[in-house]
């Protein structure tokens, strides 16, 4: 995604440490989701072609979900990854499948799919989806959002300077910048 290309170039360009956490923004959604319409209404529909619209001037195109899903379970499953060294495969596969093809992330059929995609045994997968010690993860993660006002994902944190949500590349250099980041030589 378009974020993902400019935190690249900013850790190319500065001598900065990326580390993505996967805060869960809507705790309350429950397993299977709800639908756009049912929460918006008549601006469903609108709010989707807003955000495609934001995407392709990034050069992205992408198909916004018409449902709003509980993440609990890829998130969970992101850290397992993470714990395996497949963080970086797992979160760009899982990304895609969202973003690119619509794939349901709550699908335990989808997400075992996906890890195996990233080099992940897909079984595995399954049972660490719902492991306590992943959802503890997870939970752990939503009450530190909490605590930092995190509002709006994704939100970068970049020493105590915040970026929320798709930004081009000046924004995060000009962060890194206010946050003291040295340019690389």
């Amino acid at each position: 995604m378009a974020e993902r290309s400019s935190l690249v170039r900013l850790q190319e360009e500065f001598d900065v440490e990326v580390e993505w956490k996967g805060f869960q923004l809507h705790p309350g959604t429950p397993r299977g989701g709800v639908p756009l319409d049912r929460l918006f209404g008549g601006r469903a529909e609108m709010m989707r072609s807003q955000v495609a619209q934001f995407a392709r001037g990034f050069g992205v195109s992408i198909q916004v979900p018409g449902h709003l899903y509980n993440t609990r379970r890829v998130l969970a499953l992101t850290e397992w990854a993470r714990e395996q060294g497949r963080f970086q495969a797992f979160y760009e596969a899982a990304m895609e499948a969202h973003w690119q093809r619509g794939e349901d992330l709550e699908n335990p059929d989808v997400l075992a799919r996906l890890a195996e995609q990233a080099g992940l045994p897909g079984e595995e997968a399954r049972s660490a989806m719902d492991a306590p010690q992943y959802q503890a993860r997870v939970e752990a993660l939503r009450e530190e959002g909490e605590r930092e006002g995190v509002q709006g994902i994704p939100t970068f944190f970049i020493g105590d300077v915040r970026v929320v949500g798709c930004q081009p590349y000046e924004v995060f250099a000009e962060a890194a910048r206010r946050a003291g980041a040295q340019p690389r030589r």
